[in-house]
C-alpha cells in the first residue's frame, strides 16, 4: 500500500491483541476508513459493535503506540508492510477464511510465489528423512515451484537450504516478528533467504516468539501453497496441524511413507492410511496431482572419481545411495575410525560423499567410481 498514512493505522491496529480479520472489517464498515476507528472514543467503538475486549485493549495500548515510529521501524529493518487491499497481498492467502489482515515482508514477495509447496516435518529427521527431503525438493525446486516452510531445525531447514542450493526460490514463515529470529542457528540462513527468497510474518516488529503463534503460523504456510509435503511426522505434530489446516483450505496434502517402527513416522502412515495425504515416491507425484509441467529431466553429466589411495578406496567400496553408519564403514572396511573420519572429510569437500545426519554417509549419485 503506497499511502502511508493509511499503512500505519493498518500497522497499529495489528498491535492490539484480539482485533484480526474479521473486527478490522467491521470497524472499517462501520467509520469508512481505519484512521478514524484508531483516534475515536470508547462509545463510538461501543457502538461500531466492538467488544469490551477488543475496546480495553485499543483504549490501553493506543497511547503508547507510535504510528510514525512504527513506520520508521520498518525502513530501518527493511520491512515492508503488505495489507489485504494491496495488489501486492498473495491472492492465494486471501482464498482461505482467516487470512491475516497484513504481511510483513523481508526480501522479494511476488504473485507468482504462490505457485509453491509447503514442507513440513520432524525437527529431528532420520537419515532416511533427510535425504528424501534433499533429493526431493531438489526436483520441485528444479521444477520452478517455491518451497515453503517454517525455518525451524529438523525438515524445516534442510528444505530452505536445498531449495537455495538447487537455485530456487523460498519462503520461511515466522510466528514472530522479523526482528527475531527463531531458532538463532538459523540467522546465516535468514539472511541468506532475504537475498534469493523472502521472510514472512502476520506479526509486526517487537513480537517475540511464542508457542501458541506457530499453530497460527502453520496457517500460512498451506494457505500460500498449493499443496502440503509432510516428511517424517509424529501422531501429534507441528507438522500434521499443518496438513490438517491444507486439509481445510482445501489445498492437497502429500506424505512420505516410512518405517512402521519408527516414532516419527507414525504420523505420516496414519494420514496416508486413513486417505487424507497422497503417498509420495518421486516428486513426479506432487507435480502430477497439482497438474504442473514437469521439466525434462537433465541430462545429469556422471563424473568419474578416481580413488587418490588405498583408504579412499576402501571408504568409497561401502558408499552406495543408502545411508550407512560410519562405525559400519570402520567395521567393513577394517580401517580405524580416525583414518575413517578423515577420508570422508576429504571426501565430503570434492563432493564425492554426503553426511545425512548422525554419522551416516552416502555416495553422490552424481559420480561414478573408476
Amino acid at each position: 500500500m503506497r499511502n502511508t498514512d493509511e499503512l500505519k493505522y493498518w500497522i497499529g491496529f495489528s498491535r492490539v491483541p484480539g482485533i484480526g480479520k474479521t473486527r478490522l472489517s467491521l470497524l472499517r464498515a462501520h467509520f469508512g476508513n481505519l484512521q478514524d476507528a484508531w483516534n475515536a472514543p470508547e462509545s463510538k467503538l461501543r457502538h461500531a459493535g466492538l467488544d469490551a475486549r477488543s475496546i480495553d485493549s485499543l483504549l490501553t495500548l493506543r497511547p503508547e503506540i507510535s504510528l510514525d515510529r512504527e513506520i520508521e521501524k520498518l525502513e530501518k529493518h527493511g520491512v515492508k508492510a503488505i495489507t489485504c487491499e494491496d495488489p501486492a497481498y498473495p491472492p492465494r492467502l486471501k482464498e482461505i477464511y482467516d487470512y491475516p489482515p497484513i504481511l510483513y515482508t523481508k526480501g522479494e514477495l511476488l504473485l507468482e510465489d504462490t505457485h509453491s509447496l509447503a514442507v513440513v516435518g520432524t525437527r529431528h529427521p532420520s537419515p532416511y528423512g533427510r535425504q528424501v527431503t534433499e533429493e526431493i525438493v531438489t526436483e520441485i525446486s528444479r521444477n520452478d515451484v517455491v518451497i515453503t516452510s517454517g525455518l525451524a531445525m529438523g525438515v524445516d531447514t534442510i528444505a530452505h537450504r536445498t531449495a537455495l542450493k538447487a537455485g530456487g526460490k523460498t519462503i520461511a514463515i515466522f510466528g514472530c516478528g522479523l526482528d527475531f529470529i527463531y531458532p538463532a542457528e538459523n540467522t546465516k540462513l535468514a539472511q541468506t533467504i532475504t537475498e534469493h527468497g523472502v521472510l514472512v510474518s502476520e506479526h509486526p516488529l517487537g513480537t517475540k516468539p511464542r508457542p501458541e503463534y506457530f499453530p497460527l503460523r502453520n496457517r500460512i504456510m498451506s494457505g500460500l501453497s498449493l499443496g502440503v509435503l509432510v516428511i517424517e511426522a509424529r501422531e501429534r505434530s507441528g507438522a500434521l496441524i499443518t496438513a490438517s489446516q491444507a486439509l481445510n483450505q482445501n489445498r492437497e496434502v502429500f506424505a512420505i511413507p516410512g518405517n512402521i517402527f519408527y516414532p516419527n513416522s507414525k504420523g505420516t502412515n496414519k494420514i496416508i492410511q486413513a486417505g487424507e495425504a497422497k503417498l509420495v515416491v518421486s516428486c513426479a507425484d506432487i507435480l502430477e496431482e497439482l497438474q504442473l509441467t514437469i521439466s525434462p529431466p537433465r541430462q545429469m553429466e556422471i563424473k568419474e572419481f578416481m580413488p587418490g589411495n588405498a583408504s579412499e578406496a576402501a571408504v568409497l567400496k561401502q558408499l552406495t545411495p543408502e545411508p550407512v553408519q560410519i562405525d559400519e564403514i570402520c567395521r567393513l572396511s577394517g580401517l580405524p575410525i580416525s583414518e575413517v573420519s578423515s577420508t570422508l572429510a576429504i571426501l565430503e569437500l570434492n563432493g564425492i560423499a554426503q553426511h545425512v545426519g548422525n554419522m551416516n554417509y552416502v555416495l553422490n549419485h552424481e559420480f561414478r567410481i573408476g
